[in-house]
């Protein structure tokens, strides 16, 4: 049996990232690149690496070349020779892209629909790039900003009224008139294709919304930030559509599919199914399909779906339940004693706090991770950590 292996993470330099919060979290020199995310797993777009293997193969790698000792055996039968989630640490400095994902189902007839037409798999405009859907999951590791979610089309053609730009109006009178679902749908089509010069007068109005008493004074400087960010970008107007979410440290934001979505500022540690669809709604110079982002977006108004951790049965764990079958996140604080890790599925454990020592397996300081095959006794010692434990939840630990 295969014992616990340091993971060494893909660090993704996406424009959007901070220069300093992921550098300052592992108490290492800033390189002067924005760090937007830090990837622990197997994706074939940048597998992690282990280093303490022979040959140091990557993670997909030694899971294709032995599938069943890497995963185990149920793991395997309900998701094929892949670890299943991939697990993130992410930093936003600039708003992310409005964006969305496909139901599994979608995902597939997409994919194959693409694949039929013979759309390359790196092409600018190709929306299905395999065949699964993307639920996600953030942690907040101190407070953080998000969009999420279609807000109540009355609510929203209050905020529209409260800008007071004329061209609005239409908007508003739709979002007050009409079924909700309809009513959604026409106004994020309508903001998608919007021209320029009406992008510009809402920019505009947004900091007298900011600085204005009342209600949306909050949701204003999250939108003001998505202007600056992006200026003349009509994803600015799709954003105002989404409800404003801030979270608290440790508390979590899910995000499932259909649900349109932006990450704005903070750092988290980030769950998500092992895909790469996404369907952008803007904020973004990537491509947008207005056509293929109305067949997966759910127009239907929904509160964000905060979650916060509860307590398990393993001492100092408490877990962030999600309805998915891919992956469960869950924080183990340890005390004096040693706590047992095995678990029938692979596992990826991260260090963020303090120092412990696996046993067997490598010692782990704050930003080390280790991937722990399925079925691996696994043993952490070590008071005053923190760890972030990704594994599979078909696979419940005894």
């Amino acid at each position: 049996m295969t014992a616990p292996s340091l993971l060494s993470p893909a660090v993704r330099n996406y424009p959007w990232g901070s220069r300093t919060a992921i550098p300052a979290l592992l108490r290492q020199r800033p390189d002067g690149e924005p760090q937007a995310e830090l990837w622990f797993g197997a994706h074939r777009a940048a597998p992690s690496l282990l280093p303490d293997r022979p040959g140091s193969p990557d993670l997909a790698a030694a899971i294709t070349a032995d599938p069943a000792r890497e995963l185990g055996e149920t793991s395997l039968a309900a998701h094929g020779p892949e670890l299943p989630f991939l697990l993130k640490l992410l930093a936003a400095e600039r708003a992310l892209s409005v964006q969305v994902h496909p139901t599994r189902r979608q995902a597939q007839n997409g994919h194959d629909r693409e694949e039929a037409a013979g759309v390359p798999l790196d092409a600018p405009h190709r929306a299905f790039k395999d065949r699964n859907h993307k639920p996600e999951l953030l942690c907040a590791l101190e407070p953080f900003e998000a969009l999420c979610g279609f807000r109540e089309p009355a609510r929203t053609a209050e905020l529209l009224d409260a800008l007071a730009v004329p061209e609005l109006r239409r908007w508003s009178a739709v979002l007050r008139s009409r079924p909700a679902r309809e009513a959604l749908s026409r106004t994020l089509r309508a903001a998608l294709c919007a021209r320029e010069r009406l992008v510009h007068a809402v920019s505009a109005a947004l900091p007298r919304l900011t600085a204005s008493p009342g209600p949306w004074s909050n949701a204003g400087a999250a939108y003001t930030t998505v202007a600056e960010d992006y200026p003349g970008d009509p994803g600015i107007l799709a954003a105002l559509l989404l409800n404003h979410v801030r979270l608290d440290a440790g508390e979590a934001l899910y995000l499932g599919a259909g649900v349109p979505h932006a990450y704005l500022r903070g750092t988290g540690v980030e769950i998500m199914a092992n895909s790469d669809n996404v369907l952008r709604c803007g904020l973004t110079d990537k491509h947008v399909d207005i056509a293929q982002l109305a067949e997966i977006v759910d127009c239907v108004p929904m509160g964000p779906a905060i979650m916060r951790p509860t307590p398990t049965g393993l001492a100092g764990e408490s877990q962030i339940c999600s309805p998915t079958e891919e992956f469960v996140l869950s924080r183990l604080e340890t005390g004096t004693e040693t706590v047992s890790v095995t678990d029938p599925g692979p596992q990826v454990l991260l260090c963020l706090v303090g120092q412990v020592r696996l046993t067997p397996g490598p010692p782990l300081c704050r930003g080390a991770a280790a991937f722990v095959p399925a079925g691996s006794p696994c043993e952490v010692t070590g008071a005053g950590a923190v760890l972030y434990r990704a594994r599979v939840p078909l696979c419940a630990a005894p």
